[in-house]
């Protein structure tokens, strides 16, 4: 017997097995057995290749056309693609943040080896959420890796035509969710407070915490503004992707007012800009250096306020909308989060910067 459709195993070589429809045993005989490969991955493709073509062959109710089944075997080679290489060709076709899956791939190849994208088990997956569990990476961390792994996995078996089913699908992480924490948010005051000392400052780097603060932007998008994306004639910012830093999302696209702190930190900041960027200091190789900038502004944030941080003036931007009872789907399309809410938030132009 075998669990590959069509096939018995004797002697460790699978070999195609199958009774013949009644209107194609004159050309065929009443049973088709063909010798595959030893290989259950390889045999698996085999038979599946092999079916389809006789099934296109018998699929007529009168005269059937004979198949070369050697010829078929002989000229199919079922492809195989290291894990390294099909995750190569996946991120080069997917605009994402390249980082989070690369880092997953590197640790989960130095646990279970760069082999056939066939060959990975769900021992080798629990091996991975373990080590990353023993090293203290938290619940959210080994699901964003896991989820990484596993869109890796579903492209390669849709790519090369496997039957087989996600290692990754539905693992269980122990205690997930239990060891997250509410991430704390800065008050008016502390705002009013830090908005002031930037202002007056004279640090581009200070001078973050009101455009944040005051645009619910994250840190990259801000950074990695062009002059270009800046109108202040009309006091608005474009928050669009440039050759220095993707967007994280598709709706993270966006158009934002510009008023108050925000406008004036934005006139203070561009005394420092080069002509092209606003912040020169974090486009090195052509590529934002956002991580560079966001140190350089925690450091601040951590000293003066209680170790918030900047992307905690994110969250306070947030709920900040919800106390004036701003509509859920006009915050997330002001803050660039993708809305799960209703699929009708996609529909139409969104809202108008008019006031």
């Amino acid at each position: 017997m075998s669990h590959i459709q069509y096939t018995i195993c004797r002697s460790g070589r699978y070999y195609y097995n199958r009774r013949v429809p009644i209107h194609a045993v004159k050309t065929y005989g009443s049973y088709i057995r063909q010798a595959l490969s030893q290989c259950p991955v390889e045999a698996a493709a085999y038979s599946k290749r092999l079916s389809n073509v006789l099934e296109g062959s018998w699929s007529g109710t009168t005269e059937t056309t004979l198949v070369d089944i050697e010829s078929i075997i002989q000229s199919f080679t079922p492809q195989s693609f290291l894990l390294s290489q099909i995750a190569e060709e996946y991120l080069t076709l997917r605009d994402i943040n390249q980082k989070p899956p690369r880092v997953a791939l590197a640790v989960f190849i130095s646990l279970a080896g760069d082999r056939d994208i066939s060959q990975y088990t769900r021992e080798d997956a629990k091996l991975f959420v373990r080590h990353l569990e023993m090293r203290g990476n938290k619940t959210a961390t080994i699901r964003r890796r896991i989820n990484s792994l596993s869109a890796i996995l579903n492209y390669a078996y849709s790519e090369l035509d496997l039957d087989k089913r996600n290692p990754f699908s539905r693992l269980i992480i122990k205690g997930e969710g239990d060891d997250s924490f509410k991430r704390g948010v800065f008050t008016n005051e502390q705002l009013k407070q830090g908005y002031d000392i930037a202002i007056n400052s004279g640090s581009q780097v200070k001078l973050l915490m009101p455009l944040l603060g005051e645009t619910g932007c994250r840190l990259a998008e801000i950074v990695g503004l062009r002059l270009e994306d800046i109108d202040l004639e009309n006091d608005l910012i474009h928050i669009r992707p440039s050759p220095a830093r993707r967007l994280k999302t598709r709706s993270s696209q966006r158009t934002l007012p510009l008023v108050g702190y925000a406008r004036a930190a934005m006139e203070q900041a561009l005394k420092h800009s080069d002509g092209e960027w606003l912040y020169p200091r974090y486009i090195k190789d052509g590529k934002c250096k956002a991580d560079h900038a966001s140190a350089a502004l925690n450091k601040w944030l951590k000293k003066d306020f209680d170790g918030l941080t900047a992307h905690s003036l994110r969250h306070t931007f947030r709920d900040r909308l919800r106390a004036v009872e701003c509509p859920m789907d006009m915050i997330d399309q002001i803050g660039g989060w993708r809305s799960v809410s209703s699929v009708g938030n996609n529909y139409g132009q969104g809202y108008s910067m008019g006031r």
